[in-house]
Parts: structure tokens; sequence; C-alpha cells
């Protein structure tokens, strides 16, 4: 098969385009934070010689030119923050009051459709018990890992391997774990490690990503094994962080186990737990690519962030794909006030 340049011609052209643009602003950031520093300094060290050569007085900073310096360096992040976030976050609420093509202003109707479409509240349901199981579980396996490997013969390999699932994307994990759930017929070799186990044990084989909502709970699974490494490494970070003389104290006076763990570990660590189950709870409220790849949101199974892509792209209906990520976006946002404040008030403590 012989390659033809001319039909291939416009690829070759948004190619050299792309290329250009990454030149472009490598070069601009090189610029920015390289050559005109470089220069101010050069700059600076030259009147420095100067004054010190002629015996003049030092010259003092001004500070407006300090602040237009500090302003330079921020108007870049400044301008793409604008044009990535804020100004597509400001056209997507106004989408969320608009018609499917956005012409015309329907006010709250969309969102009025969100919680009364059976089909929506179904997934706004779905939303709530993936928030509520998946920071929970996956917290609770991360701390389990990370007592039980603190300190162990191999940790360094223990918690290599409960980490590896991070390093696999959700698509990856999905499909791996699309196989676990695999179904083949009744009588036929089940190639699926789940309905092997029910064989063996002489059940029946069974579909189960076709069964709500028993589906739900095993893509929970799917996000609860990935995450738990995270878990389990910021948690064994902030057991190892408490002071040994505390620990010592303890066990001088005479408390078990347990006792070690509700009133030494606990109460320690939970600005670490905290952070955890925040981190978790909005990567689980954004989660899509689990959803997409196991069972593309059909049998009772999706989520808002799927719901809003199929909305949105899928059926064409905008104004109702931007109500819902404006929703997405409300939920989001008292996670993350919480957090600052919380970080806050450890800072000022």
């Amino acid at each position: 098969m012989e390659f033809d340049f001319a039909a291939e011609q416009p690829k070759f052209l948004m190619l050299m385009y792309g290329l250009i643009a990454f030149v472009a602003v490598v070069g601009g950031l090189l610029l920015l934070l390289d050559v005109v520093p470089a220069w101010f300094a050069r700059r600076r060290e030259a009147q420095l010689v100067a004054v010190s050569v002629s015996g003049a007085p030092l010259p003092r900073r001004r500070k407006p030119r300090e602040g237009m310096f500090a302003l330079f360096f921020l108007l870049p992040t400044v301008l793409l923050l604008t044009i990535g976030l804020v100004v597509p976050a400001i056209r997507t609420m106004l989408l969320s009051f608009m018609d499917a093509n956005g012409n015309d202003w329907v006010g709250l109707r969309n969102y009025g459709w969100m919680f009364s479409e059976n089909s929506i509240v179904r997934v706004l349901i779905n939303s709530l018990v993936w928030v509520f199981l998946v920071p929970l579980a996956a917290t609770s396996f991360g701390l389990l890992y990370a007592i039980m490997v603190d300190k162990a013969r191999f940790e360094a390999v223990a918690k290599s391997l409960i980490f590896l699932p991070m390093a696999i994307s959700f698509v990856g994990a999905s499909i791996i774990w699309k196989f676990v759930y695999a179904y083949r017929g009744e009588g036929e070799q089940q190639i699926g490690l789940l309905n092997q186990i029910v064989v063996s044990l002489g059940g029946e084989p069974k579909q189960w990503l076709l069964e709500s909502p028993l589906n739900t709970l095993l893509l929970i699974v799917i996000m609860v094994w990935i995450q738990a490494g995270f878990a389990m490494v910021v948690l064994s970070a902030a057991i190892k962080a408490i002071p040994a003389d505390i620990v010592e104290a303890a066990r001088l006076d005479g408390v078990t186990p347990w006792q070690m763990f509700w009133r030494i570990t606990m109460p320690s660590i939970k600005p670490a737990l905290i952070v955890v189950v925040v981190t978790l709870s909005i990567a689980t409220l954004k989660v899509f690519d689990i959803v997409r790849t196991s069972t593309n949101g059909n049998y009772e199974t999706s989520v808002i962030a799927n719901e809003m892509y199929n909305q949105a792209f899928r059926y064409g209906q905008n104004g109702q794909g931007s109500a819902l990520a404006v929703f997405l976006f409300i939920l989001v946002v008292p996670i993350v006030i919480y957090q600052i404040r919380n970080l806050r008030q450890q800072r000022e403590g």
C-alpha cells in the first residue's frame, strides 16, 4: 500500500501547527522564567558594581517596581486560568439556564428536569452511594494496610504491591475487572474469576454487571481497589510521624493494642484521615472512566459525570448537560471549602 502524501497533508499541517505552538509556548515560558529574571539580575548587579566603585549610597528598590515584577510573573497563570477555567465555568452556568441549542432562555427548567426525571434521580442516588461508600471503604482498607505493613519485614515490597493499582489508569483497571466479572453461558468454561469461583463452589454463573444495584457496588469495588493504595501511603506516613516517646509512654502504661489504636493512633492521624477522605470524596464525585468503560452507564449504573457527558455530547442536550455539570460543581464546592478551613485551622493551631 503506497503512502499518499497529498491525502495526509492536512494531518501534517496540523502536526506542524502543533509543533510551532509547542515551541512558542515553551520558548515563552523559558523567556519568562529564565531570560527576563536573568536580565533584571544582571542589571541589578551592574548597578551594585557601579555604586561600589563610585562610593555612592546603595539605591533602594522601589516597591511599585517589585509589584509590577510580581504581576509580570502572575499574568500568564491568571490568563490561563481565566481562559481555561473561569470563562468555561461562566459559560456552563449560562447554558444551564438555556435550551438544548443554547439559544432560548428556559430558566430553572433544566434543574427541574434533573429532579423529576426518574432516570436522572437514579443517577443522583448512584452518585450519593459512590461518594458515601468509596471514601469510607478506601480509607478503611488503606488504614488497615498501613497498620498491617508498618514495620513489617517486607514493608517496602508490600507497600509497592498495594500501591500498584494507582499506577493503572481508571480505564485499564476497569478492563481488568471486566475480565474478573466476565460471564459465559451456563455449561461453558467461565473465564471470569468471580464466576469461576461461584461455579467451583457449586453455584450458577451470573452476568454480574447487568444486575442492579449489585452492578453499582461491583463498580465501586474497582474504585476502592485503586484508591486504597493512595490512602495507605498517606496514612502510613502519618502513623510513622507519631512521636516515639508517646508510643513508649503508652506501652509503659500497659495499654492494649486496641486502646493504642483508638487513643493514640487515631487522634494522631486525624488530619491525614481528613485529607484522604476529602480527596477521595472529590475524586469519587467526578468518577467517569470506570462507569464509562465497564457498563457505559447502562443497567442503572450511570453517575453524574457520565450522564453529563451523555446529555451534552451524545444527545445534544447542552442545557441539561450543563445543569448536571453545575450541580456537580455545587456538590464539590462545600468539600473544598471544608478542606481549606481545616488546613487553615491546622496552620493556626
